[in-house]
């Protein structure tokens, strides 16, 4: 995939979610996967045309595993010229060695969410980007009602009432196969993650249940996609051309 496809994607969802307004100072968390470069690329990109202005800083949290390899986020961010920020804790210990914990990605996740806003606002941004793509979206409602006995699923803007942040999810229009494609294109440095619970998750589980169900019925995914969209379910129904003025979009 070209970098005019993934901008068209990227511009779509912001205008349709209103994501972005004249002066936002935007951190993009950088875990230096696929999802998370494909971001930072897609809206250094968008920056330099987009009729309301804002600024990028990429952040990222070190969760302390001896083996991850930050040089190339720092170096990638110099090649993009995005101001990066490093935040190193001690989450992978607290985890892993202390706690133990037989299922540690919620209390992960919760920590390192926490690392980041503090970070965020203490750098004076406004907002911070998540790099969740279409299938994140269709994963995580699936992990709800198989789990949790509940439709859910994250929206495409939230605001965080304890931060006064906002996160925003441009990439929620992208296929997790466009993605890989744009990656592999353009030879992102992909970081490998080190944690060892990679790759044998409830998120995995579902991944593979949704190739399965694709495979059976071809547009399973898409389909599901489109029916959290019409629900307009928590946040996504798409705002009123009328709307747009109002946030700051035109």
């Amino acid at each position: 995939m070209k970098l005019q496809q993934v901008l068209s994607q990227v511009r779509r969802a912001i205008d349709d979610y209103h994501m972005i307004q004249d002066g936002d100072r935007i951190a993009v968390g950088v875990s230096g996967g696929k999802d998370s470069l494909t971001l930072l690329c897609a809206l250094n990109a968008l920056k330099r045309f987009y009729p309301h202005p804002f600024s990028l800083h990429a952040v990222t949290v070190d969760l302390g595993f001896e083996n991850l390899d930050l040089g190339k986020i720092e170096s990638f961010c110099r090649q993009l010229q995005v101001p990066c920020t490093i935040v190193h804790t001690d989450i992978a210990a607290v985890i892993f060695e202390e706690r133990k914990e037989s299922n540690p990605c919620a209390l992960c996740a919760k920590m390192r969410k926490g690392a980041l806003n503090d970070l965020v606002r203490d750098l004076g941004c406004n907002k911070v980007a998540y790099a969740h793509h279409r299938d994140d979206v269709v994963e995580t409602m699936l992990l709800s009602l198989i789990y949790e006995g509940r439709f859910h699923v994250f929206s495409p803007v939230t605001y965080l009432d304890r931060t006064g942040l906002t996160v925003i999810r441009p990439l929620l229009y992208m296929k997790e196969a466009d993605v890989i494609g744009f990656v592999n294109k353009n030879g992102l440095p992909v970081v490998k993650s080190p944690c060892p619970a990679d790759g044998h998750t409830r998120r995995e589980s579902v991944k593979q249940l949704l190739r399965q169900l694709n495979r059976e019925a071809p547009g399973v995914t898409e389909r599901m996609f489109t029916a959290i969209r019409n629900n307009g379910m928590n946040g996504w129904g798409i705002a009123k051309e009328e709307d747009h003025g109002q946030s700051g979009i035109s």
